[in-house]
């Protein structure tokens, strides 16, 4: 078979199942293991898909951002595991700031008591309250699908505080092209929040490695990296570039 009726078949494959295993493209292609890794980074060099552990995934759409209510169905072990890790940095006494995102969200439960924190968060507020943690909502437009505080009011809001640390969800990490995320303007806030910060901290699973979304947060060297696992080809892509931390269960 010729090599781009391979490259066809393969990218046809992820359309289909978003993941596949290198045993099923020798088996699809009939081509050796060798060949399908070479085609395999080809086809990332050309940003077709990104390579994974045992196979290839596709790389999701810039714009494309889930609804709250997705996010938080989605890997929930996994968030759990490193939102216990985020939670175990924070000291008595810390002020901190925590991102609107579903992972972050995984935090709460585990926060000590005596701290204070600040939000872009909707979803977070009644949480925190229950726990009897000190809790300041920074203003702004409340954006429907993530159910963050963006904009202008919340750049002005969030400006009159310094934290401790930060914890910042995103939708993609790239060594290239830094962390990025689909808004614009959620992407300003969250900047905004890591410049703000002592120690700033981006909570991801695996998959968001070698991802891009459409607006870029930072820099890759701007935050510690939190997640679940990191195999040797995206080790190697991210080598020299930031601080990572894998959690172990």
């Amino acid at each position: 078979m010729l090599e781009a009726d391979r490259h066809k078949l393969i990218l046809e494959a992820l359309k289909e199942q978003n993941t596949i295993k290198i045993q099923d493209l020798i088996k699809l292609t009939n081509a050796s293991e060798s060949t399908i890794r070479r085609d395999l980074t080809q086809l990332e060099k050309g940003k077709f898909l990104k390579r994974v552990h045992g196979g290839a995934a596709r790389l999701q759409g810039k714009l494309v951002e889930p609804t709250m209510d997705e996010k938080s169905s989605i890997n929930t072990q996994t968030k759990r595991q490193i939102a216990q890790f985020a939670s175990n940095l924070i000291e008595e006494g810390d002020c901190i700031y925590l991102d609107a995102g579903s992972t972050i969200f995984q935090m709460i439960d585990q926060l000590p008591s005596n701290i204070v924190v600040v939000t872009n968060g909707l979803m977070h507020m009644n949480h925190l309250l229950e726990r009897n943690i000190e809790t300041y909502l920074i203003g702004g437009f409340v954006k429907p699908t993530t159910k963050a505080l963006i904009g202008r009011g919340a750049m002005e809001s969030l400006e009159q505080y310094r934290f401790d640390k930060s914890f910042i969800g995103v939708n993609g990490i790239h060594p290239q092209f830094g962390y990025t995320t689909p808004d614009p303007e959620e992407a300003m806030i969250k900047n905004l929040a890591i410049s703000l910060s002592r120690e700033a901290y981006v909570l991801a699973d695996d998959s968001k490695f070698l991802e891009t979304a459409f607006a870029k947060i930072s820099d890759i060297g701007a935050a510690t990296i939190l997640t679940n696992k990191l195999n040797t080809d995206t080790e190697e892509h991210f080598q020299n570039h930031t601080n990572i931390k894998v959690v172990t269960s």
